[in-house]
């Protein structure tokens, strides 16, 4: 059937997008990669260019997608069990590689269980869909991921509510104003937040959990998406829990940031977990990861969980600690922490669109982020650090930075 008029107004809405500085606009096509060279990190070349860029917009944070253990390990995997899975996990799509890619995760957590989805995103809103119910009491923080917002929209709770970034007075008070008002409260937060570095203290979270939770008959449970957190920081790559000292009571990761792979997966107890996998709706009636991916996985965790990922995590560190000082340096806005995302606080569409094209020419790949996807005043350019880069590449762009500024 015809759907020109549709088509029309799609079109027209994202010439709207394009005209309020909003759109994504294309995409990057990369081609090649080039390998380390003469102090620098690796380089990657784009459709439509033979120049090498700098890569600052990366979530493999640790450097491992193209570290030989993970790729030897990815391809004999494929190369066992074939490209694909072929089927939803309770069918005929579990693999051996998925089971000890499950069985890592759990250890690495300490954690009774794990279990594996497609992706991070597709873990979240299966967990939330599954664990919300008409008895449910649901407090989010206002800057969680879109993952989580969309998951809490498919959700039928007894009430909801948002509280203020990292407000904990605001979050005890909402949950005792909760008393008595459902069986079950669920908080839910990101781990690290994507857009800005800052992370959740989960040790405070965890203390007003306790507090209470004898007035909730299904307790009140503490779930965290630590996807840029897990294998990013804390000397031991645990991530937020490490950094801030508490612990969840369901954890969400992803093998698809830090650990260079793709996917996303929980770690709980068993009961959480056995449950998870007979009512989710991403684990019951989707596809999991390859067995390639899943053996890719086990690899990166198993560095991560070594000496050498020990070290990569100290020289990501050193990194970051260099970039954001060298920001500090040239009076330019940033928002301090331990993580490896760094933002440039631009608060501006049009100059962010500016600075983006500016670091472009200059061989630098890096993404500016503007309302909606930020709030109007947060515009930025988020720069991510990973321990492939050298102390070269870092001062590079704190040069290409200050040029602009200048």
């Amino acid at each position: 059937m015809p759907h020109d008029r549709l088509d029309l107004m799609l079109a027209a809405q994202v010439v709207d997008l394009v005209e309020a500085g909003t759109a994504k606009g294309r995409e990057l096509v990369i081609t090649d990669v080039r390998p380390p060279a003469d102090g620098f990190g690796p380089r990657y070349t784009i459709a439509g260019s033979e120049s090498g860029y700098l890569r600052m917009n990366s979530n493999s944070y640790l450097g491992l997608s193209r570290h030989p253990a993970v790729l030897s390990a990815g391809e004999e995997a494929v190369s066992r069990f074939g490209a694909g899975p072929g089927a939803v996990r309770f069918i005929s799509g579990t693999f051996s590689p998925h089971v000890e890619l499950e069985a890592r995760l759990a250890r690495f957590h300490a954690r009774e269980s794990a279990s594996i989805y497609s992706s991070a995103y597709a873990t979240v809103v299966s967990t939330l869909t599954s664990l919300v119910t008409p008895e449910t009491v649901v407090l989010s923080d206002e800057l969680n991921h879109n993952c989580i917002i969309n998951g809490l929209r498919m959700t039928r709770p007894k009430a909801r509510g948002v509280y203020a970034h990292l407000d904990y007075d605001e979050l005890d008070h909402s949950l005792g104003q909760s008393h008595g008002k459902a069986k079950r409260a669920i908080v839910v937060t990101d781990g690290v937040f994507s857009m800005r570095g800052d992370f959740a203290d989960l040790s405070v979270l965890a203390g007003i959990v306790a507090r209470h939770d004898q007035e909730f008959e299904e307790n009140v449970v503490l779930v965290v998406d630590d996807s840029h957190g897990v294998g990013a920081y804390g000397a031991a790559g645990r991530g937020t829990e490490e950094i801030s000292g508490g612990e969840a009571d369901i954890l969400i990761g992803t093998l698809g940031k830090a650990f260079g792979v793709n996917g996303g997966y929980v770690a709980a107890s068993a009961a959480t977990t056995h449950f998870l996998r007979e009512r989710g709706p991403m684990y019951v009636y989707s596809n999991p990861i390859s067995a390639g991916e899943a053996a890719a996985a086990g690899a990166a965790l198993a560095i991560a969980d070594s000496p050498e990922g020990v070290a990569l995590l100290s020289h990501l560190a050193a990194m970051t600690a260099r970039f954001e000082s060298g920001l500090a340096d040239r009076g330019l806005e940033t928002i301090p922490g331990p993580h490896p995302v760094v933002p440039l606080m631009v608060r501006d569409t049009a100059r962010t669109a500016r600075l983006v094209s500016h670091l472009f020419e200059s061989g630098i790949l890096a993404t500016g982020l503007n309302f909606p996807v930020v709030p109007k005043g947060d515009e930025e350019i988020r720069f991510q650090i990973n321990a492939s880069h050298t102390p070269a590449d870092i001062d590079f762009v704190l040069g290409v930075l200050a040029k602009f500024a200048d």
